[in-house]
């Protein structure tokens, strides 16, 4: 027997006002799309649409499983109740960029897509959810299906005991917020899984009492994985036992839990997407909601493969990101800017080399027709943006090297005269100033009022050997951590003792050296790798040696980023610091070696020659 129309309607209008967006639509539309949804059925194992298809509309599981692959037939992703597909198509050109099967019997909902496109032109919370600015279905798959499983998984599962009554261990599953246990024996020994779905149709369904053990209600045995298999294992594990849990276990000590919420999780986490939610943000705390999720985002780049430079430039984007945002709340709160004006980055920011431990680096110029009255409305700006920034996780520079500083914050003209200063007479604070603004990039605001300083200010400090002399023995204050008889030279004392200091030590002397010779060569690069190649291109070191210091500069910043990215994954706040014991013997091989080629580059600077023969 069939629904009546008004009661399929009533149906249909009960589930999606629980499903999201839907939720967020006002009570005449949800009834309205209800009314629009067409039913259907897909039998178990069932094609739904294949890419390149002409997609009829966005499909809504209301019960069932739907796996989705790529053009290659390759796992992209597992859908249960309550998802939504085919969405990417629909905003595209209206044809499916990947394939949709059955993987049981599956009940769908179809939203026709004229009444698709209806509600992204019409409802502003339905096209964010639907337009995020996300990467293609196929290429998120291809991240996924080729990340390690160790990178993906939830360490530390809360365990229980065979023993453990269920009235116990779903009270614990409450409390922590968690889908599923590990039921293990002594030394963490995996012997099965208890998940939500047990509690709910082995235990309530057969009326357990209370104090039944969990052994009675687990899955013995459950599907696992080791750390070292691939996102593609695990896609296909989960569609072939029809499981949304999965563990990782090193022998048979679990060590890990993966559920479809993680994998839903690691989808959504991409720089494109984290801008272009940073870019609709209404505040600095919404925006600090976004950057709180630039760890999770760190460690997958690295779990993926990434090059540092990519890694690093990608992390800078979302401070990039941020700054601008936070520009244009200031003057939407102030109101329009008394003249022109230019927020620049310099540091890690403005070099475009940020990890996970930053701080905020920057400064304004101002047009030179400011009046002194100005000076109020830009001191507010600054603490504005200053003040956002550090809400959103980017703390005061420790050596108030910010525009929040009026020093910092001046006109051109102003600005010129500090330049020519530092050029003219380098003593100690010149240099180390000098070291900063050199790394100078525009973030928002009127570029042009830059652009001329700039090009002035590196031609005047070529010309003056005396300054360059003078920022080439500062470059030499860093150097690498060579100890005696092929060891290292660690941290002597304090909470940091017998490590390296793969900041300070590893990476800024690289910094350094390519500050100099971009200073040699008048190169208008800012980003490290960047005037690496160009003082190679230039003829300022010699294509071996820039090969060399290209590699050692690969090697130390990509060891700093995986430091990183185990902090985060092990749950803790990453720094700069790392045990020589952590690494391998051909490890720490590897890594001496690439201090040393910064060592001779160093020399090789100090000594005027500049190459590495």
């Amino acid at each position: 027997m069939t629904d009546s129309p008004l009661d399929r309607d009533t149906r249909i209008l009960r589930f999606i006002e629980h499903v999201h967006p839907y939720d967020s639509l006002d009570r005449e539309t949800q009834k309205r799309i209800a009314g629009v949804f067409q039913e259907k059925v897909a039998t178990a194992g069932s094609p739904i649409f294949g890419a390149g298809d002409q997609l009829d509309g966005l499909f809504l599981i209301e019960h069932g499983t739907v796996e989705i692959t790529d053009e290659n037939d390759a796992p992209v992703s597992i859908l249960h109740g309550r998802n939504s597909f085919g969405e990417r198509g629909l905003i595209r050109d209206g044809k499916a960029l990947t394939n949709a099967r059955a993987a049981e019997e599956t009940r769908l909902l179809l939203l026709p897509a004229a009444a698709f496109h209806e509600l992204i032109t019409e409802a502003p919370s339905f096209a964010r959810f639907f337009d995020r600015g996300r990467s293609p279905a196929r290429e998120r798959g291809a991240e996924l299906a080729t990340q390690r499983v160790g990178d993906l998984m939830a360490r530390n599962p809360i365990t229980v005991d065979p023993t453990t009554p269920i009235r116990t261990a779903a009270g614990l599953m409450r409390d922590t917020r968690v889908s599923c246990l590990a039921v293990t024996e002594a030394e963490d020994r995996l012997v099965g899984i208890v998940t939500l779905r047990d509690m709910a149709t082995k235990a309530v369904a057969e009326g357990l009492a209370g104090d039944t053990p969990v052994r009675e209600i687990m899955t013995a045995d459950p599907a696992s994985l080791p750390p070292s298999a691939l996102g593609s294992d695990l896609l296909n594990i989960m569609l072939e036992r029809k499981v949304g849990h999965v563990t990782v276990t090193e022998g048979a000590r679990v060590v890990g839990i993966l559920t479809q919420t993680d994998l839903t999780r690691f989808q959504a986490i991409s720089s494109a997407s984290m801008v272009h939610e940073i870019a609709e943000a209404a505040s600095a705390e919404d925006m600090a909601k976004v950057t709180a999720r630039l760890p999770k985002l760190l460690a997958q780049l690295v779990g993926g493969g990434n090059r540092h430079e990519v890694v690093t430039r990608l992390i800078t984007d979302i401070a990039d990101a941020v700054t601008r945002r936070l520009l244009a709340l200031a003057e939407a709160d102030l109101g329009a800017p008394p003249v022109e004006y230019l927020w620049l980055a310099c540091g890690s920011q403005g070099r475009q080399e940020q990890t996970g431990v930053s701080d905020q680096d920057n400064c304004l110029i101002i047009d030179d027709n400011a009046r002194s009255g100005d000076a109020a409305y830009f001191e507010k700006l600054a603490k504005f943006v200053s003040d956002g920034l550090d809400t959103c996780g980017y703390f005061y520079c420790p050596g108030d090297m910010m525009a929040t500083n009026p020093r910092w914050r001046q006109p051109v003209a102003v600005w010129r005269r500090y330049f020519r200063g530092w050029i003219a007479k380098p003593d100690p604070e010149a240099q180390m100033l000098a070291s900063v603004m050199f790394d100078l990039r525009p973030i928002g605001g009127a570029t042009r009022l830059f652009a001329d300083l700039k090009e002035e200010t590196l031609a005047e400090a070529r010309k003056n050997s005396i300054f360059v002399s003078h920022m080439i023995a500062n470059s030499l204050k860093h150097t690498p951590p060579l100890g005696l008889f092929r060891g290292f030279a660690t941290v002597r004392s304090g909470e940091h003792k017998n490590e390296i200091d793969l900041k300070m030590n590893g990476v800024v002397p690289v910094v350094d050296l390519g500050r100099v010779y971009a200073l040699q060569a008048g190169l208008s690069e800012v980003n490290t790798r960047a005037r690496l190649e160009a003082a190679e291109a230039n003829g300022t070191i010699s294509r071996s040696g820039a090969h060399d210091l290209l590699d050692a500069y690969d090697l130390i910043a990509e060891t700093r980023l995986n430091r990183q990215a185990d902090e985060i994954r092990a749950g803790q706040k990453p720094d700069n610091f790392m045990p020589p014991s952590d690494l391998s013997d051909l490890e720490r091989s590897h890594l001496r070696d690439a201090f040393v080629v910064v060592r001779t580059m160093q020399s090789a600077v100090g000594q005027g020659k500049g190459i590495l023969s």
